[in-house]
């Protein structure tokens, strides 16, 4: 079977709900990581054969093909397709494998990989919600219902029944939350994320600036202030803290076969060494991370201790801490940089996101081996293994 190679990764800083990329329109957030790619590799983007962008919340300014509008508002040609997934979080995880698994196939030799989600301009839910209000039904069939009687498939929900199932306090959480913080700002501070965010041009009361540095990074965090945050529900462990950051944002991998390299002198940054999809229970719904690895690191013939990296996504504090202590993962090893607690979470971008960010900490590390894995709506799981060159 052939290789997938990835050549580069990319990510706009991430906004704030209602911030800096709030003026900004999901398409136009998009065309930007497509023109990165672009500029910053010396190819014919012609050559492209297709985009894949995953979106969660395909409503609005995120409907009719998104990623195709993206590449109509870009400097790609015209002349390239797009597809708009949706696996839920892991969209643009999905992408990414997709985009693989083509250029594997060897039916493809050039797949752009991507996300974007404008959390403030299409808010988390409101494709259901908005239908819902309108009396256009609901998501739930009956013979849903009726294998999961009068149970609302909750996120929130699922992550509180991993911090009693695996028996975390508020206070682990708290502690990881401000551990992120901690990271993210010492990635930011040494200019890690240089190489994987790409500028977006804002408004702002000053004039047009260049959006560069993640706006939910808290520099001055205490982890007095982060315990000080209100529990999201009475009796829980769970606050707005210990949580993902509601974010605007759009990213984007270039994969390519080894024929491609050699047509366009591409230099790969690492070849993807496994990919796989899991689903589980979708009530407690975020545990399948720790379950997907597992199978992954089998099929690859791998140990939790071969892997130099790796990025869980912070969907909720209990995640990434149930990972680390069902594999005996090392928290030196895990989000490196911080996640999505500190950098936040823009639901379909944060697959090929978190790409760009393993990218730089092996990069930073000089580590060999990393993986990604994603928490997912339904009790899903997408695992990515990635060796460095």
């Amino acid at each position: 079977m052939a290789t997938a190679y990835i050549v580069d990764a990319v990510r706009t800083a991430g906004g704030k709900r209602g911030g800096k990329l709030a003026g900004v329109h999901p398409v136009d957030l998009g065309a930007a990581v497509f023109d990165a790619i672009a500029d910053r590799n010396d190819f014919d983007p012609a050559a492209i054969d297709d985009v894949i962008t995953g979106c969660v919340s395909q409503g609005g300014q995120q409907t009719m093909d998104l990623g195709r509008n993206a590449v109509l508002a870009s400097k790609l040609p015209d002349s390239i397709p797009a597809v708009t997934i949706d696996r839920q979080c892991g969209s643009s995880q999905q992408a990414m494998m997709f985009a693989a698994q083509a250029v594997m196939s060897g039916t493809q030799d050039m797949v752009l990989a991507s996300g974007i989600e404008s959390m403030t301009r299409v808010p988390m839910g409101a494709v259901a919600t908005l239908f819902m209000k309108d009396g256009l039904g609901h998501y739930k069939s009956p013979r849903l219902e009726e294998k999961y009687p009068g149970i609302m498939f909750s996120q929130f929900v699922g992550a509180e029944m991993i911090v009693k199932k695996h028996g975390f306090t508020k206070d682990d959480l708290d502690a990881y939350a401000f551990e992120s913080h901690k990271r993210a700002k010492a990635a930011t501070e040494a200019g890690h994320f240089k190489r994987e965010i790409i500028g977006v041009e804002i408004e702002t009361p000053e004039g047009k600036q260049i959006h560069l540095v993640d706006e939910g990074i808290r520099f001055d965090a205490t982890l007095e202030g982060i315990a000080g945050v209100k529990l999201l529900q009475e009796g829980g462990a769970i606050t707005a803290a210990s949580s993902s950051q509601i974010c605007d944002g759009a990213s984007a991998a270039l994969i390519v076969s080894e024929q491609a390299l050699k047509d366009h002198g591409l230099t790969p940054r690492a070849r993807i060494h496994h990919i796989s999809v899991t689903a589980g229970d979708p009530v407690i719904m975020l545990e399948e991370p720790l379950f997907a690895t597992e199978k992954a690191l089998k099929k690859a013939g791998m140990k939790i201790e071969d892997i130099d990296a790796y990025e869980v996504n912070e969907a909720f504090a209990p995640v990434p801490l149930a990972w680390m202590k069902y594999l005996g993962a090392s928290h030196d090893r895990l989000n490196m940089h911080g996640g999505a607690i500190a950098l936040g979470h823009p639901l379909g971008a944060s697959g090929t996101k978190l790409m760009a960010t393993l990218l730089g900490v092996l990069d930073a590390t000089g580590g060999k081996y990393g993986l990604q894995t994603m928490c997912e709506g339904g009790g899903q799981a997408n695992v990515t293994i990635i060796e460095r060159l």
